[in-house]
């Protein structure tokens, strides 16, 4: 994450959107408070690591007979171990050093990778739940038929997610705060550098992903519920009349049991991902529109760790939704790919 208080410099170095340089010095931190970080940042990082490392291997371990779903958990699970490598493991080290150790160079790698995990998660979840949406109010739209690891969303995530984070290499940079003292900071023109920046992120990775993910999914939700009010009208029909109409059979047949299984996956996909930010940007928009005493305290750095819970609950969605934890059976595997295919 990425607004450095200028009272407690360790404790959002990398939690704070900017990050800005502290022309007066470099206050004492809070022992205690930083100890309290580097405890939830350990448990998000094990987390995250693992649960994403876990999902990977078994997806790769079935990876020519992925369905087109698990090709974007697949990537998700990819951006997520971004943000736990180069978000948290960075935000971690730094909190236990308390000061920057490395070159220039390293600096803004760590932000250019750090915006970049944030990125790909947000849009890879963005791309997959279109593609549910596709595939429920448009199925006679003609799928990728080939099973491959990359198709068009995935690698237009990828490349946007790639563009977007380029900023961050010209903004931050090693400064030196006080003598002999660095630190990993941005440079922002007073006072509307930090309100446009930290307003930009938060609309691009944010709010228009939080609105189109809405959109569909209750465009989604609607479509089908019209076709279970269609399913439920036939067998009416059938109980009554012993025929079914057929345009509403068809109608009907379009979405299986196994595709309403992932529209639910992907539902509390979404779902996780806005509660999981909505509390970190707030923070952030808070902390540069309305710089308050609150704003310093302990209590907003703890809200501005728990974003990176999303990353740490996107692996056991799936193996929840997947029967089995860590590991599907096999036929289960194949039965969902083959009818959510037809």
């Amino acid at each position: 994450c990425l607004l450095a208080s200028t009272s407690h410099p360790s404790s959002r170095r990398f939690l704070s959107l900017t990050n800005q340089s502290d022309t007066v010095g470099r206050p004492e931190r809070d022992e205690q408070l930083a100890q309290v970080e580097i405890a939830v940042l350990g448990v998000i990082f094990l987390t995250a690591s693992v649960g994403n490392f876990i999902l990977i291997l078994v997806l790769w371990r079935r990876r020519r007979k992925l369905s087109r779903m698990y090709v974007f958990m697949l990537h998700l699970s990819i951006a997520d171990l971004v943000v736990a490598f180069f978000q948290v493991l960075p935000q971690l080290i730094w909190d236990i050093t308390d000061v920057f150790i490395g070159p220039d160079f390293l600096c803004r790698s760590i932000k250019y990778l750090q915006l970049l995990g944030m990125f790909a998660s947000t849009y890879m979840i963005v791309v997959m739940t279109v593609d549910r949406y596709q595939a429920v109010c448009y199925p006679m739209v003609t799928f990728q038929k080939k099973r491959a690891l990359w198709n068009i969303p995935i690698c237009t995530s990828w490349s946007i997610s790639l563009f977007l984070s380029l900023p961050q290499v010209f903004i931050f940079s090693k400064t030196e705060i006080s003598p002999g003292i660095f630190e990993c900071w941005g440079e922002f023109i007073q006072p509307w550098g930090p309100r446009a920046y930290v307003t930009w992120i938060f609309v691009v990775i944010f709010f228009i992903p939080s609105a189109i993910l809405i959109t569909c999914q209750v465009k989604i939700c609607r479509k089908i519920k019209r076709n279970m009010y269609v399913k439920n009208q036939n067998e009416y029909e059938v109980t009554n009349q012993r025929q079914v109409l057929p345009s509403r059979a068809s109608s009907v047949n379009c979405i299986s049991k196994a595709m309403i299984k992932t529209v639910k996956m992907t539902v509390v996909t979404v779902v996780a991902y806005v509660l999981c930010w909505s509390p970190f940007f707030i923070a952030q928009l808070w902390s540069v529109w309305f710089p308050s005493v609150v704003t310093e305290g302990s209590a907003f750095t703890i809200i501005m760790l728990l974003g990176n819970l999303n990353s740490c609950t996107n692996p056991w969605i799936y193996m929840y939704f997947c029967g089995h934890i860590p590991y599907c059976t096999k036929k289960q595997v194949e039965n969902t790919s083959a009818q959510e295919d037809s």
